[in-house]
């Protein structure tokens, strides 16, 4: 139904903007559930939210300028920290928590979730990687 009304805002050219959140719900280690005023539900893994983490210096590794985040498959999220009255900050067990996850930033994730994943998915088999860490 989200998806419906916003479609139909696109077409008459009104503005996008993101509806305001009604729920968060931190669920550790392994994932964050969050609700939206227009009914748009949305449950994220830490994995997804640590490999789209915001964050400048999210532990990437660069292939041929291409910025790669690998081996967070078994990430879990510590904890969460309110940024004021408009996002958070996750503390991942890798020790990873600079990125502050605003609630439209949410919101994009939650509407682009399977197409992020998939071309994750394909960016770590282009280049060899894996979901999984290296082994010690």
């Amino acid at each position: 139904m989200w998806a419906a009304k916003r479609a139909i805002r696109s077409i008459h050219g009104e503005a996008t903007a993101p509806p305001r959140l009604t729920r968060f719900a931190l669920r550790p280690p392994k994932s964050v559930e969050v609700e939206f005023a227009d009914g748009a539900a949305f449950s994220f893994s830490s994995e997804f939210l640590r490999v789209y983490s915001p964050a400048a210096d999210s532990k990437v590794r660069s292939f041929g300028g291409e910025k790669v985040v690998f081996g967070r498959h078994h990430v879990g999220i510590m904890s969460a920290e309110p940024v004021g009255n408009y996002g958070i900050r996750l503390l991942f067990d890798d020790l990873h928590k600079t990125g502050i996850y605003t609630w439209d930033y949410f919101y994009h994730l939650g509407s682009n979730k399977f197409s992020l994943m998939r071309n994750y998915i394909r960016t770590l088999k282009k280049h060899g990687l894996s979901r999984d860490p290296r082994p010690k």
